[in-house]
């Protein structure tokens, strides 16, 4: 029996929701980069824009795609790059999953600071910047820091049932359970 494959995937875009006339506008928006982590091949993957195609490809082929608010804004980026509809493929969501337990979006940042005690090392700003700056490299690192720590939260709720954020209202530490 083979293992199932979970791609972990994150992207980066070239502009801004200002720039492109506000976040209804995701597909104007293009993919700067892409990265993938495959737990088939236990390796990340960095893809460039002219490189999309072997992205979608590696996104229809996985047993399922894990993300952070991958439907919602990573796919929609991807939406005009494809094909086919982005829709059927298997996606775990983990920013809907969360909203849907707790009732609100948080971010990836206060949920990986208070699960793994860890934070982002940038920020989508910071990532168009680089991006105006040709500064790819730093994308990528930016980018591969986010796929992994999606997995690791991921991974985290798996093992343990739940996860945990910081709660604007409450001031303190919440746990989330989750049936990952």
């Amino acid at each position: 029996m083979t293992e199932s494959n979970l791609v972990y995937f994150d992207l980066e875009t070239q502009k801004s929701a200002a720039e492109v006339g506000g976040w209804h506008n995701k597909r104007d928006m293009k993919m700067a980069l892409g990265v993938t982590y495959s737990t088939r091949r236990g390796t990340y993957e960095i893809y460039r824009e002219d490189e999309v195609p072997q992205l979608l490809q590696e996104l229809q082929r996985a047993d399922r795609v894990i993300g952070y608010n991958v439907i919602d804004f990573d796919f929609e980026v991807l939406a005009p790059y494809s094909v086919f509809d982005l829709s059927q493929v298997p996606v775990l969501d983990l920013m809907r999953d969360v909203e849907k337990i707790i009732g609100m979006r948080v971010p990836l940042d206060a949920i990986s600071e208070q699960t793994l005690g860890c934070n982002k090392t940038a920020d989508g700003m910071e990532s168009l910047q680089w991006w105006k700056e040709g500064k790819l490299t730093r994308i990528a690192e930016y980018c591969c820091y986010d796929v992994k720590a999606t997995r690791l939260v991921h991974e985290y709720g798996l093992q343990y049932g739940c996860i945990f954020y910081f709660s604007k209202k409450t001031q303190r530490r919440e746990k989330v359970p989750v049936n990952w």
